[in-house]
């Protein structure tokens, strides 16, 4: 390790420790690190729009957080809270189930954690403190733990990242999360009602089974949205980045067309504060490229193949280590940073090992998600928080059989790679 890498390394962590965003803490410690080393400064802004304009799959993101946007501004998101409760409310803990199953069906039209949880999830928040089975803390787990699978199931923020960064198919990434989606939804109901059991929480009134297809029929354009999606991407109309502006296309005329429930004035706050969000994480993209620029330039990733490589693990050891690794580090740093920086280091070793990037892609997003109810950084966790003003202590205390769940769908994504690659393999993966 040469000394302006140690120093950019030493900048980086002190920058972080004093509360610096880490965007800036990565930018400025590799000004660092060029400054030493003697190249241009110019070259970290050389890397950052260079890297940005070159990757065209990075416009999915502000894409989907603009359809999750719109979704949470108009009455969708109330047309599918009508859906998941006449479907699920009827069963003990229903409303815990109503938001599980509403994070489901919204993961296939956002792609964002936040969205979920900071949309929908606090509306499902209020419904469960008001009906007073629910303590609030045991409400923003539910909620929290639930939004952890709406980068899992397709389309996909993280996904997107992970694809720039190991070149790997996003369409078949998006492919691979379906049934982990499906596995961590299942594991979250059954907590859920094994939790209700406990509690004698009783089942919602709703509607009638007769009732059903009248609420399904005034949620069906909705719910059709993710098969829209998927449809075109994997029927070859439409690539996923070319998918994501025909969700927020779809987005706009379904809220503003047909139920004409956004108007112009809400149109202008849902495209300022999608800017926002949008360049909040451009930034951290950005800067994660300088970075791997720097890391590169070290050689590090080759060294560290090398060294992994040197240990002799086999494939379930490196990934059962990856994936400690990567839980531990979700504790203090986001998902973001961790995919963009971190990530990379190990993709390497997986080339070197055979195992397949579009598992290990799915299996660290899934991970990933974890580190968002993890303490003490735990992003979702603050969201919902000041979003509803409920003590994170609270939400730690009940979200422990919920994270418990999330942690064995994970390990048996790792120890069966199948329940990832079955799916994109029906479609043509040859990984």
């Amino acid at each position: 390790m040469s000394l302006a890498f140690s120093v950019c390394l030493m900048a980086l962590f002190l920058l972080a420790a004093i509360g610096t965003p880490i965007a800036h803490s990565m930018i400025l410690s590799a000004v660092v690190y060029l400054a030493i080393s003697g190249q241009d400064l110019g070259l970290a802004a050389e890397q950052i729009i260079q890297g940005i304009y070159d990757s065209f799959i990075i416009l999915a993101v502000p894409l989907f957080i603009v359809a999750a946007s719109i979704m949470n501004e108009g009455s969708i998101s109330d047309r599918l809270l009508d859906f998941c409760k006449a479907v699920v409310g009827r069963f003990r803990g229903g409303l815990a189930q109503v938001d599980i199953l509403v994070s489901l069906i919204f993961s296939g039209m956002s792609g964002s954690a936040i969205a979920d949880a900071a949309g929908v999830g606090k509306v499902t928040i209020n419904m469960m403190i008001k009906s007073g089975h629910y303590t609030p803390g045991f409400a923003g787990a539910v909620v929290a733990a639930s939004a952890t699978i709406g980068p899992i199931i397709p389309p996909s923020i993280p996904m997107v990242m992970y694809a720039l960064v190991s070149d790997a198919s996003i369409g078949y990434l998006f492919l691979g999360g379906v049934v982990p989606g499906l596995i961590m939804t299942a594991g979250l109901m059954i907590m859920t009602s094994w939790i209700a059991h406990k509690r004698d929480i009783p089942p919602e009134e709703v509607p009638p089974l007769r009732e059903l297809p009248r609420i399904t029929f005034r949620a069906l354009p909705v719910l059709l949205m993710p098969a829209i999606l998927l449809a075109g991407i994997y029927g070859g109309a439409t690539t996923p980045t070319e998918a994501a502006a025909v969700a927020a296309a779809y987005a706009l005329l379904i809220a503003a067309v047909l139920y004409r429930s956004v108007s112009l004035s809400s149109l202008r706050s849902i495209f300022s504060e999608s800017a926002r969000s949008s360049a909040s994480i451009g930034l951290v993209i950005g800067s994660a490229l300088i970075f791997n620029y720097i890391v590169a330039s070290e050689n590090v990733p080759n060294q560290m193949a090398a060294l992994i490589t040197g240990l002799d693990l086999p494939p379930l050891g490196f990934l059962l280590l990856a994936n400690l690794i990567f839980l531990l580090l979700g504790c203090v740093l986001d998902a973001t940073t961790i995919i963009l920086v971190i990530v990379p280091l190990f993709v390497p070793v997986c080339r070197a090992l055979g195992i397949d990037l579009v598992h290990f892609g799915v299996v660290t997003v899934v991970n990933c998600m974890i580190g968002l109810i993890t303490p003490p950084y735990g992003m979702l966790l603050f969201v919902i928080s000041g979003a509803t003003g409920i003590r994170i202590s609270a939400m730690v205390r009940e979200g422990m059989p919920f994270l418990f769940a999330l942690v064995a769908a994970l390990i048996a994504l790792i120890l069966f790679p199948e329940l990832v690659l079955w799916l994109p393999r029906q479609f043509g993966y040859q990984g």
